[in-house]
């Protein structure tokens, strides 16, 4: 009597057999297997996949190149002397450094799920917090400082957009 293993290593076994001689040429396989598809490759250059997602990459250029102009302004600017003890170099140092943070982070835009939301939180962060520093280092009036934290939280949102 033949149990339930020996069953199965035979039929294996003739399976396995079977296989092998299918593959020289001896047996003609009862069934058709169809060939593996074929991935379907779209060529299209990478800036226009990038103009897909909306105009975030061209403003990521022109936000790079006012970092780079603002940067040369304020390398070779003498800042205001102001009452306080603010330190406007550290200030514009900060703008300028987060500015072209974002700028890179702008550029990486077209790529998350929701690039309108993303886009967007960066640009109004980068205008709040940036512009708010430049204009508190270039001037030393501290009027518009109270929007710094507003574009703070907008850059804070624009990465986490990024992940959702």
């Amino acid at each position: 009597m033949v149990n339930l293993t020996d069953t199965l290593m035979i039929n294996t076994v003739a399976d396995g057999a079977m296989n092998i001689l299918r593959n020289i040429g001896l047996f003609k396989s009862s069934k058709v297997v169809p060939p593996p598809p074929q991935p379907i490759i779209v060529k299209m250059p990478l800036w226009e996949l990038a103009q897909e997602a909306g105009p975030f990459v061209r403003l990521a250029g022109l936000s790079g190149a006012s970092a780079v102009v603002l940067g040369a302004m304020g390398a070779h600017r003498t800042f205001p002397k102001t009452e306080e003890k603010d330190d406007l170099r550290k200030i514009f140092d900060t703008a300028n450094r987060f500015h072209f943070l974002h700028t890179l982070a702008l550029v990486t835009v077209p790529l998350c799920k929701r690039p309108c939301v993303a886009g967007a939180l960066f640009i109004v962060g980068m205008s709040l917090f940036c512009g708010t520093c430049y204009y508190h280092a270039f001037t030393g009036d501290r009027c518009f400082r109270r929007l710094t934290p507003i574009g703070g939280s907008c850059l804070i949102l624009g990465w986490l957009a990024m992940v959702l």
